[in-house]
Formats: C-alpha cells, sequence, structure tokens
C-alpha cells in the first residue's frame, strides 16, 4: 500500500457535528448572522457561541461584532485558512469514501 490513508487529512476540529455544521453553513456564504446561523443549525445560543468561539480560537471562523441601529448584532464568517482546511477536510471525506466528485 502506498500513501497516507486519507483520515490523516481530517481536520480534527471539524469532526465535531457542530463545528462540520457551522463551517458548511458559512462555506456557502460571505458572512451570516448569529441568529440566521442559530435557527440554521437548530442549536441553542450558548452551543453556537461556544462552538464559533473555539473555530475562531483555531483561526478558522472569524466573529465580527457591531450595530444595526441601536440593536447589537454578531456576524460569523469563515476566514481564509477556515475555506482551506473546510477544503482540504471535504476533500478527505470524498476520498475516503470513494467519492471523486
Amino acid at each position: 500500500m502506498t500513501g497516507e490513508h486519507p483520515r490523516h487529512q481530517l481536520v480534527d476540529a471539524l469532526t465535531h457535528p457542530v463545528r462540520f455544521s457551522l463551517v458548511a453553513a458559512l462555506n456557502a456564504t460571505e458572512s451570516m448572522d448569529f441568529a440566521t446561523v442559530r435557527d440554521q443549525l437548530q442549536v441553542s445560543d450558548s452551543v453556537l457561541s461556544r462552538q464559533a468561539s473555539a473555530l475562531e480560537d483555531l483561526g478558522i471562523v472569524t466573529i465580527k461584532k457591531g450595530y444595526v441601529g441601536k440593536r447589537p448584532r454578531t456576524w460569523l464568517s469563515l476566514s481564509a485558512t477556515g475555506r482551506e482546511q473546510w477544503r482540504g477536510h471535504l476533500a478527505a471525506l470524498r476520498a475516503i469514501a470513494g467519492d471523486a466528485g
């Protein structure tokens, strides 16, 4: 057998289901507000906050806080590194599953 098994290319931080779902959602857009992500992923504020912060600490997600009028808002987006890691993670999953697509 030659080469390294594709599982070695998986990004550990993305193996958690909520983190995986969060990065998948953010990959489809430039940025998304916290409430929209929370509703899309069907998780509580605290779960999303904890997982988004963990991904921010790893440089995968960017969290930006601001205001819309007088109301505070939080926006989440993937960093360039995050997008790169997401592509590599998906490629590894496809290789493991035997799917070249």
